[in-house]
């Protein structure tokens, strides 16, 4: 059954990477994005063999001229309506960027309601993994027109140039970014070996925490956003939205542990992208409590 976007009917664009083999980028978006039974417009941004992380191999970035005309067809074609939210990720070229922001803004012109996500998929606690000009590029032009922005812990620092030692400075940084909710990724849990992610709005911050896993693949940054903005997009609240998503990618990381893979293994544990079981302390920190909170 075709999913409802909340407020009318659409599908989503998402524009990131491709790999051949592995579930990052645009493989593991659009797999939890369609396994929710929303319709996917899928962009890849660059063509991969495989991550990076699993050594060199030969790149196909799209000639930006090419790359924009593709794009200016998509929003400006018989098929734009049908797109109801976009969610931006990994970039092969700064150009690119300001195409996917003028397709934000040409979309935005025809639907107002239109949603847009910008996962600025830059780098992690090892540095950037994109040339720097594509890392400005995504941070000038895509992240101040996003709705929700999801960056990791690295992400937010270097995009905001703050230092973000503890969750009081990650929420001054994220209200600092733009967005009117940044869901950050990777941020300090309250209990010893647990892991978080924080949503920050103007009004208030949501924490979701579990216990934490020891191996981590590539691609859960993709999954995340792609998942919260599917629950989202369904109508649920941030709170709930925030849990459904954390959960399933605790469920993911921790089948795919046990089965020793190096890449999430989406296509056989699909069931609990729809229905996970892990259990995730859902809890609201208003302004008045950020700063006990983020001094752990």
């Amino acid at each position: 059954m075709t999913a409802e976007i909340a407020g009318g009917t659409g599908a989503v664009a998402v524009i990131s990477s491709h790999v051949a083999r592995g579930a990052v980028g645009n493989r593991a978006a659009v797999f939890a994005l369609e396994t929710l039974g929303f319709p996917v417009i899928a962009v890849p941004t660059v063509l991969l063999p495989w991550h990076p992380g699993h050594g060199a191999a030969t790149r196909i970035v799209h000639d930006d001229a090419v790359f924009g005309r593709f794009m200016a067809d998509l929003t400006g074609g018989p098929f734009a309506g049908e797109i109801g939210a976009v969610l931006s990720g990994y970039l092969g070229s700064a150009r690119q960027a300001e195409i996917v922001a003028e397709a934000v803004q040409t979309l935005r012109a025809a639907n107002p309601a239109l949603l847009f996500v910008c996962d600025p998929v830059i780098g992690d606690e090892n540095g950037l993994y994109v040339p720097e000009a594509v890392a400005r590029a995504i941070g000038d032009r895509l992240v101040p027109i996003a709705d929700i922005a999801t960056p990791n812990r690295f992400e937010l620092a270097w995009l905001t140039g703050r230092a973000i030692a503890t969750n009081a400075q990650i929420v001054d940084a994220a209200r600092a970014l733009g967005p009117t909710q940044v869901l950050v990724t990777s941020a300090h849990a309250e209990a010893a070996g647990h892991m978080s992610n924080l949503l920050v709005a103007r009004s208030g911050v949501i924490e979701a925490s579990h216990a934490a896993i020891d191996t981590v693949p590539n691609g859960t940054g993709d999954l995340t956003a792609a998942l919260f903005l599917a629950r989202r997009l369904a109508g649920y609240r941030d709170p709930e939205a925030l849990r459904l998503a954390t959960a399933s990618v605790h469920d993911l990381l921790l089948r795919t542990a046990l089965r020793g893979a190096d890449e999430l293994t989406l296509a056989a544990d699909a069931a609990v992208i729809a229905t996970p079981s892990a259990q995730v302390a859902v809890r609201s920190m208003p302004d008045g409590q950020r700063e006990a909170a983020g001094s752990r």
